[in-house]
């Protein structure tokens, strides 16, 4: 017995959906910028690291990879050290380690990929 089959590739489709996981991803990177914002988790005295500051990198997005920067030089002191005492009267949260949260393990730990799943499916069409 022989049999074959042909495969047709709709690859305008597909080119839509890849842009899509690109815009998707960059917008979940923006999503959870706006909710760590928002959780009041970082350190805070005049807003400068929290508002200015902190912004997301989409520069490699076509290559699947954003990042969330902070580009103040004391970001990282205040990162690693959550043994400090923050102030808590802007921030009421304030902590080290204000990702971690978000991070695997945290209370939040599937945001970002349910973030991700809604955007694309709403993007997409799927």
């Amino acid at each position: 017995m022989k049999v074959s089959s042909t495969v047709k590739l709709n690859m305008a489709r597909i080119n839509h959906l890849s842009q899509t996981a690109v815009t998707a991803l960059e917008m979940t990177a923006e999503e959870l910028h706006t909710e760590i914002e928002q959780a009041q988790v970082m350190p805070r005295d005049t807003g400068t690291m929290q508002n200015e500051s902190t912004f997301v990198d989409c520069s490699e997005s076509a290559n699947g990879k954003v990042s969330i920067v902070t580009s103040t030089p004391y970001a990282r002191r205040l990162f690693y050290h959550p043994e400090y005492n923050f102030q808590k009267d802007k921030n009421p949260n304030a902590k080290g380690r204000w990702f971690e949260d978000w991070m695997k393990g945290g209370k939040y730990a599937d945001f970002a990929a349910k973030t991700f799943r809604n955007l694309f499916k709403r993007l997409g069409g799927v």
